[in-house]
């Protein structure tokens, strides 16, 4: 087994719209907190090759991931055996149109942030992501392979919380001074998280770590949430800095099914969502991993690809007002005392119908990714999949190993369980980013099982 890997800078020199606002607010940054990359991983086995694509990134749409597969196409891989994964990153731009449908009417130019970024912004990080797949494949060297987990329950939290009636908001961090006693109308918090934290390693023969593929599930929206126009990595790119600081080595992360997860508590008071101290946790936990790795001269690289067919939701009457808000409205109406903000309703509105246009085209076509490295699966699952359906896979898996990333090669919008959907909540209000039929969890989860059984 060999492996080649590239990191390439990827923070734009010029000022640009950052995604995952989610309200079609403008939000260009307007500073740089620490710079954010493209990384590639490429590992080639017995006449087979591989190759993973991380990106600071918000979203990757399909439109980009195709361009970036067919790129690496050109230089031998198989279309299936290229992921591009966007690690959701809210301080960042996205990779694509992604906020409205493609097929939704033209918006003027000064507006086309309204979609999610700026094309200019897209190709900048297209070029630079197809030249780190050229530098990661001409540089392979042999390695060995080994994986390790940990798990921590101090990192990650599910950031649904019940209320009385059965309803659901999303938790904020508080202070003691407003909230002496806590937030009492929380009465419990929905779902699990998953707690393992994952190392996939590869030694060359001068017993180094020459490279890495780590795992965590969680939003990265500590800046976000505290920096709200600067860009950065986030915990991603912490994790990243501290492990190669302490092994000299080059790695990337793989973040998983987290469309319910934050890093902060509902009930830690004085919280401040810090991304440094995030990352020197998680790279203080994978140097205990790392040194306990067991590895061995596996040449086992395997990679499966399978698209299924998802309904879409359907929402008759919250549809009919939205069709007759936008037919009143055709383009975005400026609230009056912000002149430089979209009116909410007309943006809900337009969300709504890009359903529509959406639905139009049939049923949703989602891509399941399933690779195995030695007794390692990794598994690509496009949107924003609750964690519970990433454990459900975990438990039944047959690999030693399983990795997930989630919110590659194309966008989809938030999967939530069944019961969340009927609870309602940010996640599960109906709309581009919350569009696919309740039963999607389970035909997901009984796909990538069956993909995982088939490759192992």
């Amino acid at each position: 087994m060999k492996t080649g890997f590239a990191a390439i800078r990827i923070t734009p020199c010029f000022s640009t719209h950052l995604g995952g606002a989610g309200t079609g607010a403008k939000r260009f940054f307007e500073s740089v907190m620490d710079d954010i990359f493209t990384r590639v991983l490429v590992i080639e086995s017995s006449g087979k090759k591989v190759c993973f694509v991380a990106l600071d990134v918000t979203i990757v749409t399909e439109e980009y991931s195709e361009r970036i597969r067919q790129f690496a196409e050109g230089l031998g891989f198989s279309r299936d055996a290229v992921m591009v994964h966007a690690l959701q990153n809210h301080s960042a731009p996205s990779l694509g149109h992604f906020m409205l449908d493609p097929d939704f009417p033209e918006l003027p130019d000064e507006l086309e942030y309204l979609r999610g970024g700026e094309k200019r912004t897209y190709q900048y990080i297209f070029e630079k992501t197809c030249e780190a797949i050229k530098i990661a494949n001409d540089s392979l060297t042999p390695v060995a392979i080994g994986a390790g987990t940990a798990v921590s329950d101090g990192l990650a939290f599910n950031r649904r919380a019940v209320l009385k009636g059965d309803k659901v908001r999303m938790p904020w961090f508080f202070s003691r001074s407003q909230h002496p006693l806590g937030p009492l109308d929380i009465k419990y918090i929905e779902g699990p998280i998953d707690p393992e934290i994952g190392v996939l390693c590869f030694r060359s023969a001068d017993m180094k770590i020459n490279s890495a593929i780590l795992h965590f599930t969680c939003h990265p929206v500590n800046v976000f949430a505290t920096s709200h126009y600067a860009i950065s990595a986030d915990w991603p790119g912490a994790w990243i800095e501290e492990v190669e600081k302490k092994f000299n080595t080059n790695c990337l992360v793989f973040n998983g099914c987290c469309g319910n997860i934050n890093p902060w508590s509902a009930f830690t008071p004085d919280f401040y969502p810090d991304h440094k101290k995030m990352g020197k946790t998680l790279g203080k936990i994978t140097a205990d991993i790392i040194p306990r790795i067991v590895f061995s001269d596996s040449e086992i690289l395997e990679f499966r690809s399978k698209k299924i067919k998802i309904p879409l939701r359907s929402e008759p009457e919250i549809t009919a007002r939205a069709r007759e808000y936008l037919e009143k409205n055709p383009l975005p109406k400026m609230l009056e005392n912000h002149p430089e903000r979209i009116d909410p309703e007309w943006f809900e509105s337009a969300s709504i119908m890009s359903v529509e246009y959406t639905r139009k085209r049939g049923d949703f076509t989602y891509e399941i990714q399933v690779f195995r490295i030695g007794d390692c699966a990794i598994i690509g699952l496009p949107g924003e999949m609750f964690v519970e359906g990433q454990l459900e896979i975990k438990v039944h898996s047959p690999a030693r190993f399983t990795f997930f990333a989630h919110a590659v090669n194309q966008y989809v919008g938030y999967i939530p369980t069944p019961q969340a959907l009927k609870r309602g909540g940010h996640e599960a209000k109906f709309g581009y980013w919350s569009k696919l039929a309740p039963d999607a969890f389970g035909i997901i989860i009984e796909n990538t099982l069956s993909l995982l059984n088939e490759v192992f």
